[in-house]
């Protein structure tokens, strides 16, 4: 894939080629536009080659968009992890190769190694966008960037102390017998269930006790996929869980360190495991959003409401209550964002009714429900 050039020129620019970013770029291909590009700082699918070698998909994959149903973790009409890989939960390795091989399919004009550095509207209309490779001009930009690379590091005083578990690469590398895993949500039990695997007892510290929520929309609580891998890990009784253990400071002490919370403290002799989440990628470029609501404020079109223009597409989405930080969810809105922009450039937006008749053209965001009768 080639090096940009300085002083391009494009309609649209996507930054960030994981799963927002092909996704929504292979929408814009099939509507016939040629003017645009993606941006990528790495390679594609950056955040999932990161992930530890041991994780898994939560959401599981499965042959079934012959009967119409896509499989959930795909990004493209026609396609399935699960046909490619014969595999229900897809590792990130596996992803990354999902995501390569519609790329190229696509032949979508991806363009690797630069890093957007800023992304300036200009007086005239569009952006300009300042890269490690030299100046970009576009009419539109669509936000894509994932939120694996921006770990949420330092949530409490001491944290330097911890390892964050993106900074993982296998948890087989993990010394110790005995471990203290600081936050109880996926990735939190994800850790703790691969190293209750490798023969350690692990204990898991929650500021609520995210696996006694009862909520069905898994943005918010535990999944299914880590529930049932829960119940099984635990029967092993190398598993405790705390509840109501807000984590404060973690202190160095002879003998290991503590992690204290206002009336408690737990000792280990290894670095506790940080799993305290990610930030959200739009902070790097925060001043063009409205978050006077704690999150990205959009239009009906997933578009600032700040910032005409400037789309975003993702785990960053979000409208009110309704939380688009799975792939199943967020694919839904690259035909919305696609169709605003059709519009402004005077693009036929016909290819989009194959997304409407799939399901992946949610504009109507009132029939999203968790609510479930039994």
């Amino acid at each position: 894939m080639s090096q940009p050039q300085t002083k391009q020129s494009y309609d649209v620019v996507i930054v960030g080629a994981g799963a927002a970013g092909i996704g929504c770029g292979v929408v814009l291909k099939e509507l016939g536009l040629e003017r645009f590009t993606i941006l990528e700082r790495h390679q594609v699918g950056a955040s999932f080659r990161r992930w530890p070698e041991e994780m898994k998909f939560i959401t599981p994959s499965f042959p079934s968009h012959g009967f119409g149903l896509l499989d959930l973790n795909a990004v493209a009409l026609k396609t399935s992890p699960a046909i490619a890989f014969r595999r229900e939960h897809i590792s990130g390795k596996q992803y990354v190769l999902y995501l390569q091989t519609v790329a190229d399919h696509f032949e979508l004009p991806i363009q690797t190694g630069v890093d957007v550095q800023t992304v300036a509207p200009l007086p005239q209309g569009g952006f300009q966008l300042q890269t490690s490779t030299g100046d970009i001009r576009a009419q539109f930009v669509i936000w894509a960037a994932g939120e694996y690379q921006y770990p949420h590091l330092n949530p409490f005083p001491g944290a330097e102390h911890c390892i964050h578990n993106s900074q993982i690469r296998s948890w087989a590398n993990v010394e110790g017998d005995e471990l203290i895993v600081i936050g109880g949500y996926e990735s939190g039990m994800d850790a703790a269930a691969n190293l209750v695997a490798l023969g350690k007892k692990v204990g898991v510290l929650d500021r609520s006790g995210a696996w006694i929520d009862p909520d069905p929309d898994p943005s918010i609580v535990l999944s299914p996929y880590t529930m049932q891998r829960l119940e099984f890990v635990y029967r092993t009784g190398q598993l405790a869980m705390v509840g109501n253990a807000a984590i404060e400071e973690v202190k160095p002490v002879p003998g290991g360190y503590a992690a204290y919370s206002e009336y408690q403290k737990w000792l280990t002799a290894h670095p506790p495991i940080l799993c305290t989440g990610f930030d959200t990628s739009l902070k790097q470029i925060a001043p063009l959003f409205d978050w006077s609501q704690g999150y990205a404020a959009l239009t009906e079109n997933d578009e600032s409401t700040l910032t005409p223009g400037l789309f975003v597409t993702g785990p960053s989405v979000r409208h009110g209550d309704l939380i688009f930080c799975f792939i199943y969810k967020f694919r839904q809105r690259f035909a919305v964002v696609a169709n605003a922009i059709a519009d402004r450039l005077d693009l036929d937006p016909s290819p989009l009714n194959a997304y409407r008749q799939a399901g992946l053209f949610r504009d109507n965001l009132s029939c999203c429900d968790n609510d479930c009768v039994c």
